[in-house]
């Protein structure tokens, strides 16, 4: 099982998981009762439900590097491009944007 803090701006704002069914997210408690609490993505919108998928959610998804970039990643960090949260973990720590992900 591999897990994801995801961050929006500096304020924690859930889980991601990845495990033998599949992929879930779920925000924060503390997050969702912030006034200034904002969803992750539009297709992500605050709920205390649980987000889940049997591939990663195309948010997160869409975070990870395409292109000449992914060759570099999968070349130096020897990771699979088939592999996506190994990837979002290896690669998003600093991501243009309001979101960032960190590992456990």
């Amino acid at each position: 099982m591999k897990q994801a803090k995801i961050y929006m701006y500096s304020n924690f704002a859930g889980i991601l998981t990845e495990d033998e069914n599949g992929y879930t997210f779920i925000y924060n408690p503390e997050y969702l009762a912030s006034k200034d609490a904002e969803p992750i993505s539009l297709t992500m919108p605050l709920t205390d439900k649980a987000y889940i998928s049997n591939i990663l959610h195309p948010f997160f998804d869409g975070l990870i590097p395409e292109g000449w970039l992914l060759d570099i990643v999968e070349k130096n960090w020897k990771i699979d491009n088939r592999d996506r949260m190994s990837l979002l973990l290896a690669c998003c720590k600093d991501c243009i944007g309001a979101v960032s992900v960190q590992s456990f």
